[in-house]
């Protein structure tokens, strides 16, 4: 059975709907399982709401983080079956346009072009938008969504993840073809920016778009809200010439927050579709080639930098189904505020050794909390800060870590803290000193903690947005000394994110002690090493029961050894990791445990941390 997609043509409008109709809406169109996902955020408070005030301002002056409009206005169209290719196709030749008309590269090159969404309409250079492919930016291309009703040849989702023609055609794609930059302003209630400047672009270093985000709010029920099909890649999937140290300065798309801009990203995913002619054999084989699989409501099939303007103030609020933000290659993030909540990871760079996530500045929170497993950052390459603001939050249920790295992760500056069940090794080639705090019971989302020096000056205090049992921590303010950490209800003073920078005062301290320091230790739930990893399911998902369930023997037994003998190792001996790699769960350390935290060097890891008892 053929993939198809839909085509839009023509527009239909509702008006200014509630958060309560925008959910009616959604249960009417076969959307019950996204409707219900979007209610349990908003539950949860995980919604962005434009103007809540959910960061307090700081020192660095970053900006009141925003929100999301569900006020929602509704796009419908009629339906026509295409193929994404032959967009592709058309949009190749129009890159090669006369360069003498209006809407070709080279005046959008040196000309901003203004995009302006509305409820009634979409205006481009002030004028009704086109639906003529020829041009920079036009309206009623394919978009690609996963087709209810499909057997196994079709792809790999299931019921929920299907989306009829019906919900489909009411999606506008707003398509740019050339380079160029671009502002975006205005609300697209139903719909999707894509940018496609065709394959050869790829290869063409002045195929680059700036998109300027300046009050957008951008809202697509079926797929992603943002998806970049080509532009040009400054990086290579070459494995053998993989580095961490990739430079994005040239990347094809800039994705720049106008300042004092508050934006809105919205988005859902789009389950793994198979090429044509799949035969059930192929599937029952395991050979099934993917023709498309979008994880994230900002999802890039190249290389993709996030900047801010000038003065750095604008923010994005990024809310998805599924992960956040997504690229097949690199994402560095130079500037902006950026907060991301998330069913699964916040950000990934998916290239197996190959990905690099890179901050350079700006502020990055990510709440991974609202599905059943998700990594705050995850790159199947390296992790590089730079500096900036980072706080993430891993799934409270699953062994998963605020940043996790197949090849490296390395932490040169900036402020980080992120917290997760799982610690995935920072570098000790990092230039900034961190700490790794790994608790001996799991904590509640909201319990506070305060850092002090051997002075007693509080160095910092937090909380985290989920339950975590293992925690990082780097900054500049974490130096060579003894350190003491308690328990705390309460703390006074600058605060983002549940980080504080600067603290004025604290309440009901409980001193906390270490059993070890630099600990092989363990991570948190499902029994993951510090320093190790979980163990991955399919396509590096962490397999997991319905509803986050761990598995059991019948009647509630344990597994055990005929005639009920233990598993043992030859001659006594424990069994270990193979390669080298050290043992799940290992205990002792390098020194023993008490309250003095002495931070020295780079790597500071203290394992089976608890309250210091009355006995002690």
């Amino acid at each position: 059975m053929a993939n198809t997609y839909s085509k839009q043509k023509g527009h239909k409008f509702l008006t200014n709907l509630t958060n309560s109709e925008h959910l009616a809406f959604l249960y009417s169109n076969h959307n019950k399982e996204r409707a219900q996902q979007i209610k349990l955020m908003q539950k949860r408070g995980m919604i962005m709401r434009r103007k809540s005030s959910l960061w307090k301002t700081t020192a660095v002056s970053l900006s009141a983080m925003m929100t999301l409009s569900m006020g929602a206005a509704v796009l419908a169209a009629g339906t026509e079956q295409t193929t994404h290719e032959s967009q592709t196709e058309d949009n190749t030749e129009n890159n090669s346009a006369d360069a003498d008309e209006a809407s070709n590269s080279e005046e959008t090159k040196t000309t901003e072009c203004k995009i302006e969404l509305f409820d009634n309409g979409i205006l481009v250079y002030g004028e009704a938008i086109s639906g003529n492919p020829e041009d920079s930016v036009y309206a009623g291309a394919d978009i690609v969504y996963y087709k209810e009703g499909q057997d196994s040849t079709y792809g790999a989702g299931d019921e929920d993840d299907g989306h009829s023609e019906e919900e489909v055609a009411e999606h506008t794609v707003i398509t740019i073809t050339k380079a160029g930059t671009y502002r975006v302003s205005g609300t697209l209630s139903k719909g999707q920016i894509a940018i496609d400047l065709g394959e050869d672009s790829r290869d063409d270093e002045s195929a680059v778009v700036n998109l300027i985000l300046d009050n957008a709010d951008i809202i697509c029920t079926v797929s992603s809200a943002i998806v970049v099909y080509n532009a040009y890649e400054c990086g290579s999937d070459d494995t053998e010439t993989a580095t961490k140290d990739i430079d994005t300065k040239n990347a094809g798309v800039h994705i720049i927050l106008a300042d004092d801009s508050e934006n809105t990203v919205t988005g859902s995913h789009v389950a793994k579709i198979y090429k044509e002619g799949t035969t059930q054999e192929d599937v029952d084989a395991g050979n099934a080639k993917k023709q498309w699989k979008f994880d994230a409501a900002i999802e890039s099939l190249v290389s993709i930098a996030f900047d801010a303007e000038e003065e750095g103030t604008g923010s994005l609020a990024v809310n998805s189904d599924n992960e956040g933000i997504e690229t097949y290659l690199h994402l560095t993030v130079n500037g902006g505020n950026i907060t991301i909540n998330s069913f699964d990871d916040g950000i990934n760079a998916n290239e197996d050794g190959v990905s690099v996530i890179t901050i350079n500045g700006g502020a990055v929170t990510v709440n991974a909390g609202a599905g059943q497993e998700g990594d705050g950052l995850d790159s199947n390459g390296w992790i590089v800060i730079n500096d900036g603001f980072i706080v993430t939050a891993a799934n409270a249920t699953s062994p998963d870590s605020g940043v996790d790295s197949d090849n490296g992760i390395y932490i040169n500056g900036g402020t980080v803290f992120a917290s997760g069940n799982m610690y995935d090794e920072v570098s000790n080639d990092s230039e900034q000193a961190f700490v790794v705090l790994s608790f001996a019971d799991s904590i509640e989302a909201g319990q506070m903690f305060a850092l002090k020096n051997a002075d007693g000056d509080i160095i910092t205090a937090f909380s985290a947005a989920n339950d975590f049992q293992t925690l990082v921590y780097s900054s500049s303010e974490l130096t060579d000394g003894d350190y003491t950490l308690y328990e705390i209800s309460s703390a006074e003073g600058t605060e983002v994110s549940g980080l504080y920078t600067e603290v004025t005062s604290i309440e009901d301290e409980t001193q906390l002690q270490y059993g070890s320091k630099n600990a092989g230790g363990f991570g948190g739930k499902g029994g993951a090493p510090m320093g190790g990893q979980a163990p991955n399911g399919q396509e590096g998902e962490v397999p997991s029961k319905p509803d986050g369930e761990m598995p059991s023997m019948p009647d509630g037994e344990e597994p055990s050894m005929p005639d009920g003998e233990e598993p043992s190792m030859p001659d006594g001996e424990m069994p270990s990791k193979p390669e080298g790699e050290a043992p799940d769960m290992a205990q002792g350390g390098d020194e023993e445990g008490g309250t003095v935290f002495a931070i020295s060097g780079i790597t500071n890891t203290f394992s089976n941390i608890s309250e210091v008892t009355a006995s002690e």
